[in-house]
């Protein structure tokens, strides 16, 4: 027997459905037709879908076939992912474009033409796009983009799609977040959790209880929780005494990054790392500082230095001689602050002189955003950028910039640059070369 599919459109009740029609031929011998009659279908557009001769069957849904990509990509320290982000003014929506081969971008399995619709687990489709490129150049080293194909982007519009739950469902009903949890020791119950191993799972350990509004459980961590990172380091290549050695070397404190059960096995069903990037902070000990500034009569009151941390082969952008009564000074600037960016742009990577620059072409406003060395320090050991959960860190200038209480205090400077005078724009170009 063979099956041929026919598709009609037929209006009923005034509302068009496309309609599969399934029409059974039965193939008999030559000279057999009068032995068996031939069953011959005629289409009446009165009858419509009722016509009892139709077989009807629904076709699967569309959005079944959409399916979110999920792209990791890694950096090295100084390297750029590879790839323009471009949002389509009319739709909103976040474009990739002009993915360099060779690049992180590219190994990843990012192509042209991709629509972005998480970064780092985080739906961006309600973000502007300064708030985009900056999420993302805060990242640090790991990005991971969950993006739509062109293809299926445009199927998803037109079928008016809300893709804010598509991507939720392409990680499974019981998803959330890891949580980033620094906890204080407390002097009689100590961290306020038991950490075991879990039964016949090398190098995996999880929270088997905890002391109710204890250090733990107020810093975010729940019983039964499983155990990832702690102090930086990734709990799998790590024994059960080198784990509570680990604990016991910071004393004081500790910062873990834990998650569900059910979560961790989205994350494995995904073949996608929890790293620290992609997690909720809980009560970090260290904040990144965003100060606005406005120049006064004699500047903004602070000198720019480059240094080389003791003991470290690493060169850093310091906040020195703050002057009082300076705009500096007002902001909240306090010396030997570390810089972390100039105007939402981060700058930790930059050469000098570009940074010098760039504050120069800010005109008679800027807005800086700094660290203390013990904050640089805690980052660092988690690997992570500070500016990663610093949500001020994005351009929003307020009305009132900081002035100058007084007429004295030394003007910004660091080398002889121009003075090239701008507007502070609260939007990168339409096309950021990540």
């Amino acid at each position: 027997m063979r099956v041929r599919r026919v598709y009609l459109f037929c209006c009923k009740m005034s509302r068009c459905r496309k309609v599969r029609v399934s029409h059974c031929v039965t193939l008999v011998p030559t000279g057999s037709q009068d032995a068996m009659a031939f069953p011959r279908f005629t289409f009446n557009p009165k009858e419509g879908i009722d016509n009892p001769a139709l077989v009807i069957t629904d076709d699967p849904e569309p959005s079944q076939s959409l399916v979110p990509t999920l792209c990791q990509l890694k950096r090295l320290e100084g390297q750029r992912f590879g790839f323009y982000l471009r949002m389509d003014q009319s739709r909103g929506r976040f474009e990739v474009r002009d993915v360099e081969p060779w690049s992180p971008a590219e190994r990843s399995g990012l192509r042209d033409g991709d629509r972005v619709l998480e970064v780092n687990e985080e739906y961006v489709g309600n973000m502007d796009m300064f708030r985009v490129v900056r999420k993302i150049q805060s990242c640090s080293l790991h990005l991971f983009l969950l993006v739509l194909r062109r293809t299926e982007y445009e199927q998803a519009v037109s079928m008016d799609v809300d893709l804010k739950k598509l991507a939720k469902v392409s990680k499974g009903g019981h998803w959330s977040r890891p949580r980033l949890c620094h906890i204080s020791r407390h002097p009689v119950c100590g961290l306020g959790m038991t950490i075991i191993s879990v039964e016949g799972q090398k190098g995996q350990y999880m929270v088997s209880s905890t002391v109710p509004d204890g250090p733990a459980e107020r810093a975010g961590v729940c019983t039964g929780d499983r155990l990832i990172w702690i102090n930086g380091f990734l709990v799998s290549t790590l024994t059960h005494s080198t784990l509570s050695k680990t604990v016991k070397k910071r004393g004081d404190s500790v910062t873990v990054l834990v998650t569900d059960s059910e979560s961790e096995a989205c994350y494995v069903r995904r073949k996608m790392p929890i790293l620290p990037v992609v997690a909720e902070c809980y009560y970090l000990p260290h904040n990144a500082k965003t100060m606005y500034l406005g120049k006064g009569h004699n500047g903004y009151g602070f000198l720019l230095r480059q240094e080389k941390l003791a003991g470290k082969y690493q060169t850093v952008h310091v906040l020195r001689e703050v002057d009082v009564g300076s705009p500096a000074e007002v902001a909240g600037m306090e010396d030997g602050d570390l810089l972390l960016a100039v105007n939402g742009e981060p700058v930790e990577s930059m050469d000098h002189e570009d940074i010098v620059q760039k504050i120069r072409q800010s005109g008679d406003e800027v807005i800086l955003t700094s660290i203390s060395i013990p904050g640089r320090d805690f980052y660092r050991e988690l690997s992570i950028s500070p500016l990663l959960f610093h949500e001020h860190g994005h351009l929003t200038c307020p009305t009132v910039f900081a002035q100058a209480r007084e007429e004295r205090g030394s003007a910004f400077h660091s080398d002889c640059v121009p003075d090239y005078s701008g507007p502070l724009t609260s939007q990168p170009s339409s096309d950021a070369f990540l």
